[in-house]
């Protein structure tokens, strides 16, 4: 790099933990991409969960969260954690805004504990 430019790699905290030792699948386990597709398909179980216990919940909703689990804009994602000062609230409102139908009912009657939480189990 000429001019001391920095590559935006070298701007963020890496951990030598990956970058040396960590296969591509280990270092994608901890990765953004599969935390919050992992608090999408969480989401979408609770709510056919919810849906098989009697809530208010149509097919269509289920579907629209189903097709965009890993359609996740992150700069939304971003700016509204910004907003809120809250990861799982900052991902509900970024899956709603790609899910508008199925919006009411993502993250219902949970608290964060529940992705944050479970999402271990899928590692």
């Amino acid at each position: 790099m000429a001019g001391g430019e920095m590559s935006a790699e070298f701007m963020k905290y890496r951990s030598p933990l990956v970058s040396r030792y960590a296969s591509p699948e280990m270092a994608f386990n901890f990765s953004e991409m599969k935390k919050f597709t992992t608090w999408r398909r969480l989401w979408t179980y609770l709510a056919k969960s919810e849906k098989a216990l009697g809530l208010t919940i149509t097919d269509e909703q289920i579907s629209e969260m189903e097709n965009n689990l890993t359609n996740i804009d992150f700069e939304l994602a971003a700016s509204e954690e910004k907003k809120y000062r809250h990861d799982v609230m900052a991902h509900v409102h970024t899956f709603g805004a790609c899910c508008p139908k199925a919006s009411p009912i993502i993250h219902l009657g949970a608290t964060s504990a529940y992705v944050g939480d479970n999402t271990v189990i899928f590692l």
